[in-house]
């Protein structure tokens, strides 16, 4: 699957189940690993895993492969890596912490 198109099946699955604050940075001319970066607000632990599980059962259902998936256990910050499309789910205060959207100094990129 094109990396565009793994990245807006990830959007909708998020949007599907209210995602908060969804922002997808274009990292190709920063990153040799990875084409996409989206990043997730989910509103508890519940939320957070709900929104990792629900990227990883669409992709996989798609034919796409879900190569890892970390943090499930506390789930205040899950990473899902599908190759050329990287998902970060994280709850509220996660997100403020490490600001990645900062971190890659990125502005975000148009929903496609």
């Amino acid at each position: 699957m094109k990396p565009a198109k793994l990245r807006d099946l990830a959007v909708k699955a998020l949007e599907d189940i209210k995602g908060q604050q969804i922002v997808t940075l274009d990292i190709r001319k920063q990153s040799s690993f990875a084409d996409y970066m989206v990043v997730v607000t989910g509103t508890s632990n519940r939320h957070v895993k709900s929104l990792a599980e629900e990227v990883s059962l669409r992709c996989k259902a798609a034919g796409a492969n879900v190569l890892g998936m970390e943090g499930q256990l506390q789930s205040e910050w899950i990473l899902l890596d599908m190759g050329d499309v990287i998902v970060h789910v994280m709850q509220a205060a996660t997100r403020k912490l490490y600001d990645l959207e900062s971190l890659w100094s990125l502005k975000p990129s148009p929903k496609a």
